[in-house]
């Protein structure tokens, strides 16, 4: 509905009717007061009978009560009737959009008129209904606590924007966050539904100040148009997080809501998982040999954890050197003056490095990493800031700085492989392959430095890359080997540099896990194959003759000939693994799309294309792109532990479903009231 612009002051004088405002006269308005309520331009106050006046709406020409003897019924009632939409006269000229833009006078003696301001949009009429699911939207995707609209500042806000809007509870939103959940929770539904392949699921437990746990469990799946997607599926309260039973209960929980019974292909666990809740969640997978790939479709290791915890145990490591740089840096950043000194003897020394100091998060080992980083190429400007600075005493000595660099010899590594999972849209297995052997063989050399400091942290490390290895680099390998360039090759060339002379033992477990896990996918039904229908359709409208449908597609007359192929020719007696694995490797190139080649040689590999669409969607870390760097288990906020667990749980996976845009499009619209 159109803004109604400030009252003013109306002389006494008649006024054009093309303006359509009230005709005021001295037998309708008394002479000692004049009224100043906006509802006179729109109303005309007549004389029905002796002591009895109503007001006329000079646009539909309905009458209200006005005064009776000495009592007047005010304008409220009158206000309603203009401002919000209910005089149907108003209405449909503003539809037909033709009232007169609102423009101020800039001079002149002539007085400012009320105009209702038109929009260039049609007309949206107001939908309470509609706000209400915005504010929904809102809450959920920026999570704004849900008690907000009983804030003050809210209700005012909001009746300020539109005064028609009726002002909710909180239990009203609550119940308007979980509707909203509902209905993309049925789209997501569809979607998973049909997918070809199975599903992987990520865990992550979180915990609160209540020692609840809440483990989050999003599901990873390529989709018809063999695009990598994830979803987070659930969030799921266990009151005994530690238990053995609590992962394997959310993760039934999860596959019953969803449906997934028998399409669980792996799990990757975000924190250490004990043996028995690791042998309590097996049974979910869907593979019928547990040990197959030697049980590493369950994966206890995350990517993203190993390497918080080798960074752990670096930075322990150097904990007092890293303490007199975090001191330093403290005090250059937290004084403007002291900035800009610094500022001035690095200019001074001519210091080529262009990093700028930061002080650490230290939840956070990456921002340890880079405060350590930028201070060893500063480090020059700190040994002389106090010849500017005499306040200044803090400077690390020679013997600290080598240390610090020490420390970013072994962090840098870490912090390029775990920065992949942050800037990368979806990781696969196949690029921690090459970050995993190369880690690895790194600290193999490092630990026979002569310095004791160096073997020391280099041991520790490779203790564990090498657990992570031993639990991982299997179905690590195997997506190796689903990636046209590189298949058994970059696995024989990677494991004799870390395995030596043992490594065709190990070269042997991965040819025969995969060739296990192909028998797998061999044993399933394998649906018509396409070209056949596709081609049948395209010849004949989409018509295929039953007699030739017959012809083309059963055994009769054709058995012959399949013995003679068999008994020509080798190349049917191997598989499609067998031959894919036999032909010639795909150049290297930078941006290659793997699942766009199997996509593209589907039809040439029909159950090899399915292992690889499985294979290639397993994720290597469980971790959230916003938490790759925690040393701290994640932890719910105390406001969202106040809230009901389904609350929580809507709360959270709606926002995840929202920023994929499926249930409608985030387009804005123009709504004038």
């Amino acid at each position: 509905m159109a803004e109604i612009t400030e009252a003013t002051n109306m002389e006494t004088t008649p006024v054009e009717n093309n303006n359509e405002l009230a005709l005021i006269t001295p037998e309708t308005q008394p002479k000692r007061r004049k009224k100043k309520s906006m509802v006179w331009e729109y109303f005309t106050i007549e004389t029905v009978s002796a002591g009895c006046r109503r007001a006329c709406c000079n646009r539909c020409k309905q009458s209200f009560a006005y005064s009776t003897g000495s009592k007047v019924a005010g304008t409220s009632h009158l206000k309603r009737h203009i401002a919000k939409g209910t005089c149907p006269a108003l209405l449909h000229d503003q539809y037909n959009n033709q009232l007169t833009p609102y423009n101020p006078k800039t001079g002149g003696s002539e007085p400012r008129k009320r105009r209702y301001r038109s929009p260039s949009s049609p007309f949206i009429p107001f939908d309470q209904d509609r706000c209400r699911h915005e504010i929904a939207r809102m809450i959920i995707m920026h999570e704004y606590p849900l008690h907000m609209v009983e804030h003050p500042g809210f209700i005012a806000f909001v009746q300020n924007l539109q005064p028609r809007f009726d002002k909710v509870s909180f239990n009203t939103v609550q119940g308007d966050c979980v509707a909203t959940y509902l209905r993309e929770k049925q789209s997501l539904m569809k979607l998973i539904e049909g997918i070809p392949g199975r599903v992987c699921l990520t865990l992550d437990m979180w915990t609160s100040n209540q020692t609840l746990g809440y483990v989050f469990i999003t599901g990873h799946f390529i989709d018809f148009e063999w695009k990598l997607q994830s979803r987070v599926l659930n969030v799921i309260m266990e009151p005994y997080p530690d238990s053995d039973s609590a992962l394997s209960h959310a993760v039934a929980a999860c596959l019953s809501d969803w449906s997934l019974e028998g399409k669980l292909f792996s799990l990757t666990c975000n924190h250490p998982t004990s043996e028995a809740g690791l042998e309590n969640l097996r049974p979910l997978l869907c593979t019928k040999n547990p040990l197959i790939l030697n049980g590493q479709l369950l994966l206890g290791n995350c990517i993203a954890r190993t390497l918080s915890s080798m960074a752990k145990d670096v930075l322990g490591a150097g904990h007092e050197v890293v303490k007199k740089i975090r001191d330093s840096v403290k005090y250059v950043k937290t004084s403007e003056s002291h900035d800009e000194k610094f500022v001035q003897v690095k200019n001074q020394l001519q210091v080529p490095s262009e990093k700028s100091l930061i002080l650490d998060n230290q939840t956070q080992w990456n921002t340890t990493y880079q405060m350590l980083a930028a201070g060893s190429e500063l480090k020059e400007v700190f040994n002389c800031l106090d010849t500017s600075d005499p306040d200044y005493k803090l400077a690390p000595s020679i013997e600290d700085w080598k240390v610090a660099e020490t420390l970013c010899t072994f962090l840098k590594p870490l912090f390029d492989a775990a920065s992949i999972l942050t800037t990368t849209t979806n990781p696969t297995a196949i690029t921690f392959f090459h970050e995993a052997w190369k880690i690895h063989a790194d600290l193999g050399r490092s630990i026979t430095n002569e310095d004791p400091f160096i073997s020391n942290i280099a041991k520790s490390m490779l203790e564990k890359i090498d657990k992570y290895w031993k639990d991982c680099s299997l179905i690590l390998a195997i997506a190796v080997v689903m990636d046209p360039r590189f298949k058994m090759k970059l696995v024989e060339f990677s494991f004799t540099k870390i395995f030596g002379e043992d490594a065709p033992t190990y070269i042997k477990i991965v040819d025969d896990g995969i060739h296990e896990l192909f028998l797998e996918y061999v044993a399933l039904p394998l649906p018509l194959t396409p070209t056949y229908t596709e081609e049948g359709n395209a010849g004949n409208n989409g018509k295929t003759d039953e007699s030739q449908q017959g012809n083309l597609l059963s055994d009769q007359g054709l058995t012959d000939f399949d013995v003679y192929i068999m008994e020509t020719s080798s190349q049917q007696m191997k598989s499609e693994l067998d031959q894919y694995l036999e032909e010639s490797l795909l150049p290297r190139v930078q941006e290659f799309d793997v699942l766009g080649w199997w996509k593209l040689n589907k039809m040439k590999y029909p159950t090899l294309s399915k292992m690889a669409r499985d294979i290639l969607s397993i994720p290597v870390s469980a971790a959230a792109p916003d938490s790759v760097f925690d040393i701290i288990i994640k932890q719910l906020d105390e406001y969202r532990s106040s809230l009901r667990p389904e609350t929580v749980e809507a709360l959270i996976c709606a926002k995840d479903w929202l920023h994929y845009g499926s249930e409608e499009s985030n387009a804005l619209v123009k709504m004038e009231f």
